[in-house]
Order: C-alpha cells, then structure tokens, then sequence
C-alpha cells in the first residue's frame, strides 16, 4: 500500500522547525541526519555539514514530517511553491518505477530513480502540473 508524507524544504532553519514542531506533536524524531554525515559532507562548508540532510518526526497514525536545509552550495534555493514535496512510498521497486513513470510523464525528472547511500531506492520528479515529488522504496523499512 502506498503512503503519502510530505517533506518540507528550509533555508537552514529545519533544526529549528522542526524542534518547534516536536513541542506541537510531540514524539521522538525517528532520523536526523546531518550533511557532514553524507558522502559528499567533506566537500561542503563547515556550516553547511552542520545542517540537516534529513530529519523525520511522526506526527500521528501513519504520517512522517519530514524536511532538509536546501543547501545553496548545492544549488538549492528555496522558494514560496517549491518548499515542499509530497513523498510517496511504495511497496516494492516495481511500484516505485510505476509511480515515477506515471507521475513523471509530461512532467520533469529532477533525479532519476536510484539506489541511494541511505539504502532507499528514490528519485524525485515534478509532474505537469508543477507539483514535486519525491518516490522513496526502502526495503529496510517495509515489512
């Protein structure tokens, strides 16, 4: 069964949104990784590797917040319309190559499916309607 969770994009504040957030929801924060902690963390500013790859927050049955810090130095930018992603996550990688392929067609593909460092399969797409998204198969997570 496919899952929709949406993923904020900030301009270095996700730390601090996200603690905001916490003291809303409540709950544990289930992943916070940081850009020193990436394979290209090395290449980045001392700043910049401080900052937030990926953090994730339950926030009732189901749903995961989750966000990044957009790095610039990455060519990132943040913007009213592009600060978000709906995330869809799939039960296999053949759903997820489905899905990309549906939502992608007349649409952009910003990073083509593939296995990731984190173990997921994932790519991201925005669909001809200027929605982004972002299709994520970890088979470590699936049951």
């Amino acid at each position: 069964m496919v899952q929709v969770n949406p993923y904020l994009n900030f301009n270095g504040t996700t730390e601090a949104a996200f603690t905001f957030y916490q003291s809303i929801f409540g709950g544990a924060f289930v992943n916070v990784t940081r850009f020193k902690d990436t394979p290209a963390g090395d290449k980045l500013s001392a700043t910049d590797r401080e900052k937030i790859m990926h953090m994730a927050l339950p926030i009732g049955q189901g749903t995961i917040l989750m966000a990044t810090d957009a790095l610039e130095a990455m060519g990132h930018h943040v913007n009213p319309g592009n600060n978000f992603h709906l995330t869809v996550s799939p039960g296999s990688e053949a759903e997820a190559d489905q899905l990309f392929r549906a939502l992608s067609e007349n649409g952009q593909v910003n990073l083509p499916l593939r296995k990731e460092f984190w173990g997921a399969y994932f790519g991201m797409l925005t669909d001809q309607f200027g929605i982004q998204w972002m299709v994520s198969y970890d088979p470590n997570l699936s049951a």
